[in-house]
């Protein structure tokens, strides 16, 4: 598989991009690369999460252990154009959006609310130019997991609202040709969170959802879920919270869908050797792709 564009979520940032540069030159070797600071542990000096201390991994911007950690990078064998990095916007500033509480007051104070960015990692606008002088614009997330929380639901709103700003640009701009990818870390029919939000977010008639699958999704099924184990991206441990589909690569309506899947080989596939003896060699996610055409 040699895919022309790659999106790595959960990927460290350095200033320098040293361990995107070694890891492209251990891949494919893209002429491209994008990478910019996360919201991921960036230090706000106050308490975000209301457990009465400063300084933990909670009180970053998005949860990290240090600056950088879990961010997002992209390969690219198209050039990149000037990014939009839309990971500065503030949670309370986006239209719509649903700021968490408790007792009817701000949670976990009003200081906190004034400062806190919506997104965990990042929002970005990425436009690239595509052999023929064609356009790609790449609408790109990685959101926090809606649980690990309390009563007031901080991450379950954060992870729904990280969906509605993409919502809301794609109403007010519907770029041509663009494809929504990332981690939205939210499954459409199980798992925690506002299942409804991304069931929503794919019924948005301005983009397509080829619904990616795999026969290893489907051989790991979790008999209580409600939704095809086949489009699952993610396994996880059988109780809580099961396989679910987290992981989206989804095309405007103005390209053609020729093929697509989730790299999740059934165990007797030679493949499957690559995922390790425990099938988490590269952790719980599995990769996702899709190939486009023209119209």
């Amino acid at each position: 598989m040699a895919p022309d564009i790659l999106v790595l979520t959960d990927f460290d940032y350095d200033l320098d991009g040293l361990a995107l540069e070694a890891f492209n030159a251990r891949s494919l070797n893209y002429p491209y690369q994008y990478a910019s600071l996360p919201n991921t542990g960036m230090q706000t000096g106050i308490d975000l999460d209301g457990d009465g201390y400063l300084g933990d991994a909670r009180d970053g911007q998005g949860y990290g252990r240090f600056s950088g950690d879990g961010g997002m990078a992209i390969l690219s064998r198209f050039p990149i154009e000037a990014v939009r990095d839309l990971s500065a916007t503030l949670w309370k500033d986006v239209q719509g959006a649903t700021l968490p509480t408790k007792d009817g007051n701000p949670f976990p104070s009003a200081q906190a609310r004034e400062i806190q960015r919506l997104s965990t990692t990042a929002h970005w606008i990425v436009p690239m130019t595509l052999p023929g002088g064609s356009r790609l614009t790449l609408l790109a997330l990685s959101a926090t997991p809606p649980v690990f929380d309390g009563d007031e639901d901080r991450n379950g709103l954060q992870n729904r609202d990280e969906l509605l700003l993409f919502e809301n640009i794609i109403a007010a701009e519907v770029p041509a040709r663009f494809v929504v990818i990332g981690n939205a870390n939210l499954d459409p029919s199980d798992g925690q969170g506002f299942t409804s939000a991304m069931t929503h977010f794919l019924a948005n008639p301005a983009i397509q959802d080829p619904e990616p699958a795999s026969m290893g999704g489907q051989i790991a099924a979790n008999p209580t879920h409600r939704g095809n184990p086949a489009n699952d991206t993610a396994d996880w441990d059988d109780d809580v919270p099961g396989n679910l589909r987290v992981s989206y690569v989804l095309p405007s309506m103005d390209w053609q869908v020729t093929d697509s899947g989730v790299f999740w080989p059934a165990p007797d596939d030679p493949d499957a050797a690559l995922l390790g003896d425990d099938g988490l060699a590269a952790g719980p996610h599995r990769l996702v792709w899709v190939d486009l055409a023209l119209e």
